[in-house]
């Protein structure tokens, strides 16, 4: 299926309104689909509804399709982002259907006389044609999945077998299959999604957590953050922090996701954190130490303090014990009691730059979107390749 050059010009036309109406068009499109789809609140992340994260990130994918529907590739990053995000959570053929009626009555209801029969008429036939592009990129996925050693569909039950404390804010989860058998491997810097039924909770819940650790056969590491307090706190983050102990069996995905090491290159690694936003880089970090690879790695840091900063020690030992790696840290607002930090204040990139801005380098970045904001608005000064940066956002895509 192609789309006509009528449909790609009507559909371009209304980015203008989707800029200006996309956040309500959205909040109308949720409360529908959830009003005639409860079901799919065991999909959803409730806490994302919530702060309307969730919103801006459909009003900001719709407005980029429709600014970009004559230039697909423009978006190929992000519909593949997206479709991994898609297969963690089992997102079915069927499922896009009911998701295209609710976002074209959302259309319809929101923008009222501008949209036309023309109008709706070209976003079906838009609809119609991301969707597919959708339902064939997750069918690859799942296809993938069937050949893979260790790997499954849809969830596998596994028991958590070992709670570690990093620090005041992070706790690290290992999880055994109960099965006994292998499980897949991955790449550095992917994750899985782990499906709960919180007691408090009315709904099921899914979250995506980065892997922590090299991949080794036999068992899955997760490190998590407690996030937020009050009506805003995490649900499966202080539900996992509070109440499962080890004997736990939980259901997992297998790992996915597109942020990875580039294992086809032996340029220089530039690994970039703020906060949780390491646990990717922990990966990529055990996994080249545990290759012995001799490549140049900069692990790069910032944490509030000591007291919430996770991992200290064992990044210290691993650049103690190998030439090529160097950790620097920044401490936004140190304690008396904090040392080994090498910058008071934000991460600032300029002030290490001697030290990161090397020939052929590799950037990989997590952390706040405040943050990646900030790391990707640096390196691109700096004039870095759009395909040496890369970066994964936790919660609904966002680009930045």
């Amino acid at each position: 299926m192609n789309l006509s050059r009528q449909t790609i010009q009507t559909v371009k036309a209304t980015a203008p309104l989707l800029a200006e109406h996309g956040e309500i068009i959205a909040q109308h499109f949720y409360r529908q689909l959830f009003n005639q789809h409860p079901e799919l609140l065991n999909i959803f992340n409730v806490t994302n509804q919530k702060t309307g994260r969730q919103q801006a990130a459909l009003a900001s994918a719709v407005w980029a399709y429709a600014a970009h529907i004559d230039n697909l590739d423009a978006l190929t990053g992000a519909v593949k982002r997206i479709a991994w995000k898609h297969a963690s959570l089992t997102i079915l053929p069927e499922h896009y259907p009911v998701v295209g009626k609710h976002l074209l009555a959302a259309i319809t209801h929101v923008l009222g006389d501008a949209a036309t029969d023309d109008t709706l008429s070209a976003w079906q036939d838009a609809y119609d044609f991301l969707a597919a592009l959708f339902i064939n990129i997750e069918e690859g996925i799942y296809r993938n999945r069937e050949q893979t050693e260790g790997c499954w569909q849809g969830t596998r039950e596994f028991r958590m077998v070992r709670k570690v404390q990093e620090s005041s804010l992070i706790t690290s989860f290992y999880f055994e299959p109960v099965d006994g058998l292998s499980v897949a491997g991955y790449q550095p810097g992917q994750y899985i999604s782990i499906y709960l039924h919180p007691k408090d909770s009315a709904f099921r819940c899914i979250r995506q957590y980065s892997l922590s650790d090299a991949p080794n056969g036999q068992r899955y590491r997760i490190s998590v953050k407690r996030e937020g307090e009050g009506e805003m706190r995490g649900v499966v983050s202080h539900y996992l922090h509070d109440h499962v102990e080890a004997g736990a069996v939980v259901k997992l995905s297998p790992p996915g996701g597109d942020f990875c090491l580039n294992q086809r290159t032996d340029s220089p690694v530039i690994l970039l954190s703020g906060g949780v936003g390491q646990t990717p880089m922990l990966s990529i970090l055990n996994s080249l130490v545990k290759n012995n690879d001799e490549r140049t790695i900069v692990f790069v840091h910032g944490a509030i303090n000591s007291k919430v900063h996770a991992f200290n020690q064992h990044v210290r030992t691993v650049a103690e014990q190998n030439a090529n790696i160097e950790q620097i840290l920044f401490y936004d607002k140190p304690t008396k009691t904090c040392s080994g930090h090498h910058y008071t204040g934000s991460t600032n990139l300029a002030v290490i730059r001697d030290q990161i801005d090397l020939p052929g380098a590799h950037y990989y970045f997590c952390g706040p979107l405040g943050y990646m904001t900030m790391v990707k608005t640096s390196l691109q000064s700096w004039g870095v390749p759009e395909d040496r940066l890369h970066y994964e956002t936790f919660g609904p895509h966002q680009d930045i």
